[in-house]
């Protein structure tokens, strides 16, 4: 069994930055899909990026450049690093983990969850 928990989401202004937190708890997998998708109220889910456990990352295409993926091996704590925040960069953001594959995250469907952070980007 794999617990996520997200943090770090917070209202900022447009151009600010945050920095999201996963952190995984429960048995490791060697080969995994980790993942942050958002979702907005009246939007459908969509995902943000990716990485596995040989630290390919694979990024949403609108994302160009401003968010970054990493990996606390030690704390075995996941992060999204976002810059530029953008008005339309406002929803709920989740982390999410598949067990057992590597390769194409961003394309998988997720067995675990967390509960999700809200961020919000407004002037």
């Amino acid at each position: 069994q794999v617990q996520l928990a997200e943090s770090g989401g917070d209202s900022v202004q447009p151009g600010g930055s945050l920095r999201l937190s996963c952190v995984l708890s429960g048995y490791k997998y060697p080969t995994y899909c980790m993942a942050w998708f958002r979702q907005s109220p009246g939007k459908h889910r969509e995902a943000v990026a990716s990485t596995d456990g040989s630290g390919g990352e694979s990024y949403a295409r609108w994302v160009k450049g401003r968010f970054a993926i990493s990996r606390d091996n030690s704390k075995e704590v996941f992060y999204l690093p976002m810059n530029n925040l953008r008005p339309e960069d406002t929803a709920t953001y989740h982390c999410a983990y598949l067990s057992g594959v590597w390769g194409g995250c961003l394309d998988r469907d997720y067995e675990y969850w967390g509960h999700g952070t809200q961020v919000t980007v407004s002037s």
